[in-house]
Formats: C-alpha cells, structure tokens, sequence
C-alpha cells in the first residue's frame, strides 16, 4: 500500500483539490481514502488507479454537499484556495501540473453540480475517457457526455473552444506590477479588457471588496489606489511574482506573513479577470 501511496498521492490530491476547491480538504480526502484502500481485497485493486479515484471522488462528493452549506454563509464572494507549485516537473511533490486547470477555471467550476463537475474535472484536467467515466461514476457514457456539454454550457465555454487558459509570462507580470508602481493609468486601462472583473476573497477576516468591482475606469482605479496604499507601506510589504497553481501570479508579502495571492486571466492579451485571495485562512500553501 505504501508503494501505491508514493504512486498515486500526487494525481489523487490534484483531483481531489479540484474537485472541493479546497487543499485542506483534498489532503484530508486523500488520507482518508488511503486509510480504507488499506482494509480492500487485493482483487480489487487490479486497477489501482481507478479505484483509488473512485474513492477520492465519491468522498470529495460528500464533502462538496456540506461546502455548498458553508459557503452560503460566506462573508463576501468565495474563491478556490490557492496553492504554490514547483517550476519544474520534476520537483513535483504534491500536486500534478500537468493535470491541473487554471485557476479562473476552477472559480468557473463553482457554477456546477458536484456530479457535472466530476465529469468536467476527469475529463479535462486528467484526460479520462468518456468509458472511464462512466465506470467510475456508475453511469451511461451518453449521459456523461450530456454532463459534460451542460458543464461547459454553464461555464460560458463553447463545444469547440479550448480549456487550457491563455499563457502568461512572468515578464509581463512584472511590466504589470511597473505599470502599478508608476501610477500609469492610461498604460494600465490598456492592459484591462472592456469588460474586465476584479473578484476578492477576505472571508469576512480582513478588508477585501464584497461584491466584484467592473468596468475598465473601475477596476483600474480600484489597482491603482490597492498599489498606492501599499507604496505607502514600503518598508514592510513586499510585491513578487510567483508560481501558483501552475501559472504565473502575484503575492504580497509583510516579512514573513503572506497577505494576498492574486491571479491573472488574460483574453488576447489582456486583462479580463483579476482574482484576489486575502483571506488567511486560504494563504497557508503560498
């Protein structure tokens, strides 16, 4: 068991986590489900993989059902917990890159039922067939499929259009945070889409916006006072570009506390969602 431990962990967290939002919660579904695999006849894990997915996904199910309650009561809009990741392949240890969904996509996934949200996460992040899936959950691959078209139909993602989200360099994350730095205005609207949100997640435990700010003029000018406040705040705070759920992203720093970790979702270029994670609670993996 400790040989399919050191095997699957990294593949069961990433799917865990994208199926709860939650890092805490995927590490506990994760041993949970390693705890009970120990009590399984060998005969059932001649395909280890899937049936080790199987559990972790029928028990973050349980646990999506009782967040849904918890996060009616949530101070604020509610954002998925962020999670530093290594730059390169092979320093993984805890989560798998490859199969993890950007960031923006995970806030999409909140829109959907736990059972659409399996599909979408199988099938998209972990690249599982539709007979997989349909093993997997107990179901009729037609009706899998259907999950899936009306997954994407909630998520505002056409049939045909890619979910890999568009790359951001770290260089252009910087000339951002330049453009902040210097109080451009002209240069930083230009960088925002028409249509552009600024989402932010405080849970209600610190200062954080309540409802998503939009609009170019507003976002724009909601950066630009966040930068200003903070310059005036040199000598303790600190802003760097960081590698967070596989992309890159921005965190701000007092010493040696984390404050905030923000996401960049870029549309052709620029920027049309911001998501900014202040909530404490959700900062323990950055």
């Amino acid at each position: 068991m400790e040989e399919l431990y050191d095997q699957y962990r990294a593949l069961l967290f990433t799917l865990a986590y994208q199926l709860t939002g939650s890092a805490a919660d995927a590490e506990d579904a994760v041993q949970d489900v390693f705890v009970k695999a120990y009590d399984v006849h060998p005969e059932r894990l001649e395909e280890p993989k899937a049936y080790l997915c199987k559990m972790v996904t029928n028990r973050c199910r349980n646990l999506q059902k009782s967040a849904r309650k918890k996060r009616e009561m949530y101070v604020g809009p509610w954002l998925p917990e962020p999670i530093r990741t290594p730059e390169a392949d092979q320093l993984e240890t805890t989560v798998v890159r490859r199969d993890l969904l950007s960031y923006a996509m995970l806030v999409l996934l909140e829109r959907l039922s736990p059972t659409e949200r399996t599909v979408f996460v199988l099938r998209e992040a972990l690249g599982f067939n539709y007979p997989e899936i349909a093993e997997l959950l107990g179901k009729q691959e037609a009706n899998c499929r259907k999950l899936m078209s009306r997954a994407r139909s909630k998520m505002g993602i056409s049939e045909d259009e890619p979910v890999a989200a568009e790359a951001i360099e770290q260089e252009w994350v910087s000339r951002f945070l330049a453009s902040l730095e210097q109080g451009n205005v002209d240069h930083v609207m230009s960088l925002l889409t028409d249509d552009v949100m600024l989402v932010a997640d405080g849970g209600g435990k610190v200062t954080a916006y309540k409802r998503p700010i939009q609009t170019r003029d507003h976002v724009a000018r909601a950066l630009l006072d966040g930068f200003q406040s903070i310059g005036n705040y040199q000598e303790r705070l600190h802003l760097e570009a960081a590698h967070l759920n596989g992309e890159n992203g921005i965190v701000i720093r007092s010493r040696d506390e984390t404050l905030a970790a923000i996401f960049i979702h870029l549309r052709r270029g620029k920027i049309a969602r911001l998501y900014a994670v202040r909530n404490p609670d959700k900062l323990a993996r950055v």
